[in-house]
């Protein structure tokens, strides 16, 4: 039996084999989202950071075949950067491939006081790539409560977002 969308076919069969592979990369990251990440994180100035190395271990842990890699930029030279240059300071780009799914994150080279740095040397692109990875791997689920809130004015608390629908029940619908 076969079901029409918009000018495609799907079998049935094919659909229900889709659904279980989102509702597992789902119920994953629904698991991962409710670890207590507390006891690995550490306070500088008014942010919270998450140990890359335990964020790296976790999700290792959980998703063996799990990778990453940092976006390289050509200079007017030819060599690479692992950094986007803008002005005088910079932003690093990370891609954490994890349960069949790459999420991108984005992360200035900022000091502790979420400043930019003007001229980054190593150290500080170092710095920054380590946090953008842990913020990548936080899109999968591991430590993501750190950053609600993030991209808010100081003054502006996190509201609460209504629940999505489930895969199964969007497939229940296509079905």
């Amino acid at each position: 039996e076969n079901q029409t969308t918009s000018a495609i076919t799907y079998c049935n069969p094919c659909l229900k084999i889709l659904v279980m592979c989102l509702e597992a990369i789902m119920s994953k990251f629904m698991e991962l989202r409710k670890l207590n990440v507390n006891d690995h994180t550490e306070r500088k100035g008014r942010f919270t950071y998450l140990s890359w190395a335990w964020a790296t271990d976790q999700l290792l842990q959980a998703d063996p075949t799990a990778s990453w890699d940092y976006k390289l930029f050509q200079q007017p030279d030819g060599s690479l950067l692992p950094y986007c240059a803008i002005g005088d300071t910079g932003m690093v780009f990370c891609t954490v491939h994890a349960f069949g799914k790459a999420m991108t994150s984005q992360l200035p080279i900022i000091n502790n006081m979420n400043k930019p740095i003007a001229n980054p040397n190593a150290m500080d692109v170092n710095t920054a790539m380590q946090r953008c990875l842990v913020k990548a791997i936080a899109l999968h689920g591991i430590g993501l409560y750190i950053y609600a809130g993030e991209d808010l004015p100081e003054d502006e608390a996190p509201k609460q977002v209504k629940s999505s629908p489930t895969m199964k029940s969007i497939a229940d619908d296509i079905l």
